[in-house]
């Protein structure tokens, strides 16, 4: 990658950080034998998962916000998702030695995921990224989610760092979007959710990086970080 010198990586938390889509999809498949239904292949739900009970609901459900009941069962997926969201969630593990690289360096890194508190504090706390994270934003941090910018404004505020002295890694075009908006330097991490159909070389992203050891090659560059076998 050729880019700005960067002081700190913002990373998405789903599909990015951590493949929560196991437990994700099994919440979806919990509310369908609930009500007598044959659960759907998880493979079918995964695309889904970057957008978290919306997208769960519409391919499980076929409900989009707005209509008639969805408001209903949101808060019954937020419930029973609470209940098993780490029975099955886990890191990427390569994803560790992207954190230990950057570390190693002294940089920081920080993450701002569009998955309320409520979910993303405690998951982040189990799974060993709370301690390590400088900043940790959700989706009611601030006023807007992504793809505003205000998240990632936000997280740099934390840093005490300008945007522009940060990169954002996210699996989702939206996060692509947020980042440019919010003048980092965004990288698109290719190994997540993406969503069906999505082509992360069309995004507004100024790298694409097909897993977590190309994200780290190119990283590299741009903090000066020592580089991985």
């Amino acid at each position: 990658m050729r880019g700005p010198r960067l002081r700190a990586v913002l990373f998405d938390l789903d599909g990015t950080l951590v493949d929560s889509a196991p437990d994700l999809a099994g919440t979806a498949n919990d509310m369908l034998l609930a009500r007598g239904r044959e659960p759907l292949p998880s493979e079918r739900l995964r695309a889904h998962a970057g957008s978290g009970a919306r997208g769960m609901l519409g391919a499980a459900f076929g409900l989009r916000p707005g209509d008639a009941d969805y408001a209903v069962l949101r808060d019954e997926f937020h419930d029973r998702y609470e209940q098993r969201m780490l029975e099955a969630t886990a890191v990427f593990a390569e994803v560790w030695a992207v954190l230990d690289a950057v570390e190693a360096r002294g940089v920081r890194w920080g993450i701002v995921t569009n998955k309320s508190l409520r979910f993303a504090e405690p998951m982040t706390r189990a799974l060993g990224l709370a301690a390590r994270a400088a900043a940790l934003v959700g989706g009611d941090s601030t006023p807007h989610t992504k793809p505003h910018p205000a998240p990632l404004l936000e997280a740099a505020r934390r840093l005490g760092l300008e945007p522009s002295a940060c990169a954002y890694v996210g699996d989702d075009e939206r996060d692509m979007i947020a980042g440019r908006a919010a003048g980092m330097w965004t990288i698109a991490a290719a190994w997540g959710y993406l969503g069906p159909g999505a082509d992360p070389q069309a995004w507004p992203a100024d790298e694409v990086a097909a897993g977590p050891a190309a994200l780290a090659a190119g990283l590299h560059g741009l903090l000066q970080l020592p580089r991985l076998a």
